[in-house]
């Protein structure tokens, strides 16, 4: 799709609505700085924040690594040392030379049981990297879907670097569909979760449930302190399977997320709030559901990863098989957003920041859903404003 046709489908949520969980979104309680009074007031904002360019560009630098098989998280090593990225089917963590190309296998993560869209899903490094060495994964057990730990011994041979997984936490639904995986950790050192509801509707708006939902937990596996409901791991419901997590400068959540026949989303995170699924897809009349700051037809987007760079947010799109670019101006919409790279690589799975202007963007044709070429799946440098 030519960029100037790609808000055709598009529907951008700006500014706030009256009433509650369709207004405004404040700022998470540990984020530093000014949060919006009461649920339906608009976030906040210094003088000195203002919206994004309308308009960007990208540009594909190169190929950093090609003939990956079925990759799905990324995650960038310290001083540009190299990424890890996982390999959802075969289960397995590996690391890219990202200048050369180079692709070392540094084990397989045990007990993971792929099947449909689960298996070896999002990975995230300690925020204690340098001194632990541990990195954490988000699975699909014969029973659950599961986060685990495991010590990296960059010392041993090939193949045999991963330590035996340490989980820190279990009992996430697991489906043939819909099973979330994306993990990060936010600025406040928590660790946050994307979990799906497995097909199955009603969990999503089940607060006892883990499904549908975005967790937040300490390092341990533990519910973070100063979550909106005392004791639970639950963050924000009404999801039907979220893919994608970035914060932006001023530490506010964004997530990306699956709809079903309508209208795929993009969400301001507001701790607590209800998303609305399986009641809501996509925009909502409904004050007590939170909607989206941007929404897309299904086919233009499927939505997975996300990263935030200078007041933009990039989404990669899987079955729309193109780029995303949201331009923030706060926690809303500043402009309609601007598709790249519509149908160049197929389908596309994870965007990680690189720093300054950069990011990594992985493919994913090799899922069994995808068109596979020579050279698939891939992972691109590019630079984006």
């Amino acid at each position: 799709m030519p960029a100037m046709l790609a808000v055709v489908g598009v529907l951008v949520v700006a500014g706030c609505s009256s009433g509650g969980g369709g207004g405004g979104v404040p700022e998470a309680p540990w984020a530093g700085g000014s949060s919006a009074s009461g649920s339906g007031g608009s976030p906040s904002a210094s003088a000195s924040e203002s919206a994004a360019p309308a308009k960007g560009s990208v540009k594909v630098l190169r190929t950093v690594a090609e003939g990956l098989k079925s990759p799905w998280g990324l995650a960038p090593l310290p001083d540009g040392t190299g990424l890890l990225v996982s390999d959802r089917d075969d289960g397995t963590i590996s690391k890219v030379d990202e200048k050369t190309g180079k692709i070392t296998e540094l084990g397989i993560v045990s007990g993971v049981s792929a099947a449909g869209e689960g298996g070896l899903l999002g990975i995230a490094l300690s925020p204690d990297f340098a001194s632990d060495h541990m990195i954490y994964a988000y699975f699909t057990s014969a029973s659950d879907n599961r986060i685990v730990r495991l010590l990296w011994d960059e010392s041993k041979p090939a193949k045999e670097q991963l330590g035996a997984p340490d989980t820190i936490f279990k009992g996430i639904p697991k489906g043939f569909i819909h099973n979330g995986g994306r993990i990060a950790f936010g600025p406040d050192g928590m660790l946050y979760a994307g979990t799906g509801e497995s097909g199955q509707r009603g969990l999503a708006q089940d607060k006892g449930s883990l499904g549908g939902k975005i967790l937040r937990l300490t390092p341990e596996g533990d519910p973070a302190p100063g979550n909106p409901f005392p004791g639970s791991p639950v963050y924000t419901y009404g999801h039907r399977n979220v893919q994608g997590l970035a914060w932006d400068d001023r530490q506010r959540l964004f997530a990306s997320e699956f709809g079903q026949d309508t209208w795929d989303e993009l969400n301001a995170i507001k701790p607590g709030g209800d998303y609305g699924w399986p009641d809501a897809e996509g925009r909502s009349s409904d004050p007590k559901y939170v909607n989206p700051i941007a929404q897309w037809h299904t086919d233009d987007a499927s939505p997975s990863g996300i990263a935030y760079v200078d007041g933009v947010i990039w989404m990669a799109g899987l079955k729309g098989q193109r780029l995303w670019r949201i331009p923030l101006d706060g926690t809303t919409a500043a402009a309609a957003p601007q598709a790249f790279l519509t149908g160049q690589y197929g389908r596309l799975r994870t965007v990680v920041a690189a720093g300054g202007d950069k990011v990594w963007l992985v493919t994913s044709n090799t899922d069994g859903r995808g068109k596979p070429k020579a050279g698939d799946d891939r992972i691109l440098e590019l630079e984006v404003k």
